[in-house]
């Protein structure tokens, strides 16, 4: 078999059978043991267990688990409910204040769990019914969900990242040093863009400002300063270099137990569902990872490593277009596939090519999180659209919800070709620190 059938093979075969409805797990692992079989007999599916054991017993993959367990803990105390309260005590009174406060949570959502489908479900929840009563404008107040949800792919602890550092063989203390000006640069030009709008439009808003009680001692000590501890904690481990990732993981789950605790809010069903959500999500993650794994692992034996580069390198184009093909290709494959797949499928292909065109992996993982955040917004999979459509009210449709997210896809877009023009920005934070 040639490389050009094998590709052929694995590509339009991984396509078809999630077509048929078959995940990309089983999919891409069933494929790979097809074609080692065809192509080198069955001694070489041993590969696959090798594959499968080297990525079960690496050290840094156990962060993901504990980074999911923390965020599904929190999301099932009321610390989220209080912080929306306090904030709106603060900024409530002002032109626009809810937006500002379902923004402000985004950031701290996200800067401790990086989980992006949990993020738009809580503010869903929490956000969206306060500014349909205030009157907010509907396709702004969607906006700000979905493109607040998505940066938790961005700022730390981001597992797009995780993942993408163990894929890449990348660090991921460097990654998340590199995404943390990006992330948080991202986020103020969501303020920048709801201000403005909400300044040369002021229909957008109520007509009058709500209403708000003042703010408490209290409200800063149940709403605000656990997330801080927390924040501080998780942001000092990594940064500061006191721990390794993992490390920092544990840590934070211990102190998110230990914050729910001392709100009085710990038990055992909020544990043993926590528990078994993490369970249920370490196992996509996990299923999709072995599957993938497998696939490029046959495919780079058969010559395909090479075969893509080759063709890539020869088409003579300048190697920042080549950086800029590969972000066409990543948009193109998130109108169809979640970003585990997409990671896995290209990133151990795409890296190599990227060091021999002299750029930084590091940099280029930033740029695939950008990519993935407009994914993440882009019809007609749009994970972030699913995901507050599931707790809508009926009248906001999925039409709706994807009509509301096209100012911030072009924000998302404007900063990756930025990353792209200046990769010191992303690149300075690390340098210093290492």
């Amino acid at each position: 078999m040639s490389i050009e059938l094998i590709s052929i093979i694995l590509v339009g075969g991984v396509f078809a059978l999630m077509a048929l409805g078959v995940p990309l797990a089983f999919a891409a692992g069933s494929l790979a043991v097809l074609v080692s079989y065809l192509k080198f007999g069955p001694a070489v599916i041993a590969l696959a267990h090798k594959t499968v054991y080297g990525l079960a017993t690496e050290y840094s993959l156990l962060s993901v688990p504990l980074f999911i367990l923390m965020a599904t803990l929190l999301e099932r105390s009321r610390l989220a409910q209080d912080l929306y309260d306090a904030l709106f005590k603060v900024f409530g009174n002002l032109k626009g204040g809810v937006a500002t406060v379902t923004l402000i949570i985004s950031v701290f959502m996200a800067a401790i769990s990086g989980i992006i489908g949990g993020e738009i479900v809580l503010l869903g929840l929490i956000a969206l019914p306060q500014m349909m009563r205030l009157q907010y404008d509907r396709k702004l107040s969607i906006g700000i969900i979905c493109a607040g949800g998505t940066l938790g792919t961005m700022v730390p602890p981001s597992i797009v990242l995780i993942i993408y550092g163990l894929t890449a063989d990348v660090s991921v203390q460097k990654l998340f040093l590199a995404s943390f000006v990006p992330g948080f640069a991202l986020a103020f030009a969501y303020f920048a863009y709801i201000y403005i709008r909400c300044t040369l439009n002021p229909a957008l808003t109520p007509k009058a400002p709500e209403k708000t009680e003042p703010f408490t001692k209290q409200d800063f000590l149940r709403g605000v300063l656990p997330l801080l501890v927390l924040i501080g904690i998780v942001f000092g481990c990594i940064y500061g270099g006191v721990t390794s990732i993992t490390e920092a993981a544990g840590i934070a789950v211990g102190v998110s137990i230990l914050i729910i605790a001392l709100r009085s809010e710990l038990n055992i069903t909020m544990l043993w569902q926590a528990l078994t959500r993490t369970l249920q999500s370490c196992g996509i993650i996990l299923w999709v990872t072995f599957g993938a794994a497998s696939l490029i692992a046959i495919y780079n034996l058969s010559g395909g490593q090479r075969f893509v580069t080759g063709m890539i390198t020869g088409l003579d184009i300048a190697p920042v277009v080549t950086i800029m093909l590969m972000m066409a290709i990543f948009i193109v494959l998130g109108l169809f596939m979640d970003w585990i797949g997409i990671l896995l499928l290209t990133i151990p292909i795409f890296v190599p090519i990227v060091t021999q065109l002299g750029y930084d992996p590091v940099w280029f993982g930033v740029l695939f999180s950008l990519t993935m955040q407009v994914a993440f917004l882009s019809p007609p999979f749009g994970p972030a659209a699913f995901y507050l459509k599931s707790v809508a009210p009926p009248e906001i449709t999925l039409q709706t919800i994807f009509a509301s997210l096209w100012p911030f896809m072009l924000i998302q877009i404007a900063f990756l070709a930025l990353m792209l023009t200046f990769p010191s920005i992303a690149l300075w934070l690390p340098e210093i620190l290492n």
